[in-house]
């Protein structure tokens, strides 16, 4: 999923993409578009977004979960297992998820791609998560 919102010129996505499923059609500053019948859900492209604005959505995770893998370029990273608040777009808490992936290596650099399950409801909601110290807060 691409949700960007700046007219900005701008296409690594495309060039991330090695099953060439993102593409830009016309000027560099309109939306990419994705062929879902060439995406296999890689994540690659997720780090390469400088407006960190590429999802990959799994609506059936689980009968009750949806997973929703983000960009996450904040310290600290959250931990695999970790139950963490989700935030929508605007950073309004949506709900709880569970912490399930983090790829975190020098080739991404310095952008973490995160996968938290979240209920099912919220697949097309949450864009972002705030990971909690032992006292609870950040």
């Amino acid at each position: 999923m691409v949700e960007c919102i700046e007219n900005i010129p701008c296409n690594p996505c495309a060039y991330a993409c090695p099953r060439k499923a993102i593409t830009i059609a016309g000027s560099l500053t309109d939306t990419p578009q994705v062929d879902f019948s060439k995406c296999n859900g890689c994540t690659l492209c997720i780090s390469k977004c400088p407006g960190l604005a590429i999802f990959v959505i799994h609506k059936d995770f689980s009968k009750t979960e949806a997973t929703v893998t983000l960009p996450y370029e904040l310290l600290p990273r959250p931990m695999v297992g970790e139950s963490v608040p989700c935030l929508d777009r605007t950073g309004r808490l949506v709900c709880r998820g569970r912490v399930v992936k983090v790829l975190d290596t020098k080739a991404l650099n310095r952008c973490a791609v995160v996968t938290v399950a979240v209920p099912k409801r919220y697949w097309n909601t949450v864009r972002n998560v705030r990971p909690e110290t032992a006292d609870g807060h950040r």
